[in-house]
């Protein structure tokens, strides 16, 4: 059985930083993709970093230079290292781990950023 458990989130002010991680059982880790996605109130889903199985990392324009993904195939864990939070920076953040047409989402971390 295949599961991905976010950690990590919480209340955070403007400027702050968090770690979330997330740490997968039932897959063979390193072999697959890991992203991160996230989702705020009344929004749509949205991508925000993806680190490749060889370790190519990309952004979402949104959070290029604050936000840096991460891997540990020894530990079967993903991170995502959130520096300067914005408020716009609140939702449900979401990991997600892909290969080739197989896709396993976790159930998700509330990082709420504010004052």
């Amino acid at each position: 059985q295949v599961q991905l458990v976010e950690s990590g989130g919480g209340l955070v002010q403007p400027g702050g930083s968090l770690r979330l991680s997330c740490a997968a059982s039932g897959i063979i880790f390193s072999m697959y993709a890991m992203d991160w996605f996230r989702q705020a109130p009344g929004k749509q889903r949205e991508w925000v970093a993806t680190i490749s199985s060889a370790d190519t990392t990309t952004y979402s324009q949104f959070v290029k230079g604050r936000f840096t993904i991460s891997r540990d195939n020894a530990k079967n864990t993903v991170y995502l290292q959130m520096n300067s939070l914005k408020p716009e920076d609140t939702a449900v953040y979401y990991c997600r781990g892909m290969r080739g047409v197989s896709a396993y989402w976790g159930q998700g971390t509330q990082v709420t950023v504010s004052s």
